[in-house]
């Protein structure tokens, strides 16, 4: 997956006139902080250098990891057409260009950013998307942000990683109370991303939230540590995106995590696939999340005519009905 272009114009012009030698050092610590997910009392993106990295080097993955995710509400709940959305840790406007993507209908849009450096660049790059109103605010989510709008779809992407658990816990309510339609949440895919989905998923059941996706149910996870849930979106590096980050190869795996949870009754969900199908000669291997609650590995083979068929186009991360 690549940014859309009108992004990765805007992204091009924003970097234009910054050194390589700049880009790669900032990566180098924006990395470093977010890897480690250092919690030191200071903002990951601090200053103006930062924000460019980001947007350099993680903004594309970052994308593909909500368009995704964004896109597995949407297949299941193809009515749902919000107007209204608000995102809390909105950084440059990710959500915001990948919501419009997916949901054209989509009018006005609240972001929330603590830092000064991305907000700034965030004002830049979504004034394009064709948002028709755009309230950028300058808010800590863990502290009184003030009045928030209820909205159709709520984000929180790439956030929890920064909180303590009672801040996660509380925001958690927080949005919740705020979302008239559905509540998505992305982390990380490490286990511990997936842990803290776990507690938000456990969190937003018990308040009466009805989860979409990625799970076909609303049971106890039947995956069990050192296994763990979470998925991935290849990314295309740009040039100065390999360069940032002095790597050859041109494209990336982001790994993410992600959770949809609905006011509305859940519909009937297929199974989803959680790891990637092994494929052989007339067969094809599925590891699955059912609608029982359990996990299964389903071997599907050429006998099973549409279902053989169906199971060899699934990816990893994809609904599947057979």
């Amino acid at each position: 997956m690549e940014l859309p272009l009108r992004l990765r114009q805007a992204v091009d012009v924003a970097l234009e006139g910054v050194a390589v030698s700049e880009l790669a050092a900032a990566t180098k610590a924006l990395s470093h902080r977010y890897r480690n997910e250092v919690r030191d009392g200071r903002l990951h993106i601090s200053d103006a250098k930062l924000a460019l990295a980001y947007i350099a080097t993680r903004m594309p993955a970052t994308y593909a990891a909500i368009h995704q995710s964004l896109s597995a509400l949407a297949e299941l709940k193809p009515g749902f057409a919000p107007r209204t959305a608000l995102d809390v840790g909105a950084g440059p406007g990710t959500v915001a260009w990948a919501a419009k993507a997916l949901w054209p209908e989509l009018a006005s849009m609240t972001l929330l950013e603590a830092s000064p450096a991305i907000r700034a660049v965030g004002e830049k790059l979504v004034a394009p998307s064709a948002l028709e109103h755009v309230d950028w605010r300058n808010a800590d989510v863990t502290r009184d942000a003030g009045k928030l709008p209820a909205s159709d779809l709520v984000t929180l992407a790439y956030v929890l990683d920064e909180l303590s658990v009672e801040q996660r816990n509380a925001l958690v309510d927080r949005l919740w109370a705020l979302t008239d339609g559905v509540l998505v949440v992305v982390e990380p895919g490490t286990p511990a991303g997936w842990q803290r989905i776990l507690d938000a998923r456990a969190r937003l059941i018990a308040a009466g939230a009805n989860i979409v996706a990625p799970c076909p149910h609303a049971m106890a996870c039947p995956v069990v540590a050192p296994d763990w849930c979470h998925f991935s979106a290849r990314v295309a590096r740009s040039r100065v995106h390999r360069l940032a980050k002095e790597a050859d190869v041109p494209w990336e795996d982001e790994k993410f995590i992600y959770l949809a949870a609905s006011r509305e009754a859940a519909e009937v969900r297929p199974a989803r696939v959680l790891s990637p199908p092994e494929s052989g000669s007339g067969r094809v291997k599925l590891k699955l999340c059912q609608t029982d609650g359990a996990l299964a590995y389903r071997l599907v083979t050429r006998r099973e005519g549409d279902t053989f068929k169906a199971a060899r186009r699934v990816d990893w991360g994809d609904a599947f009905e057979g």
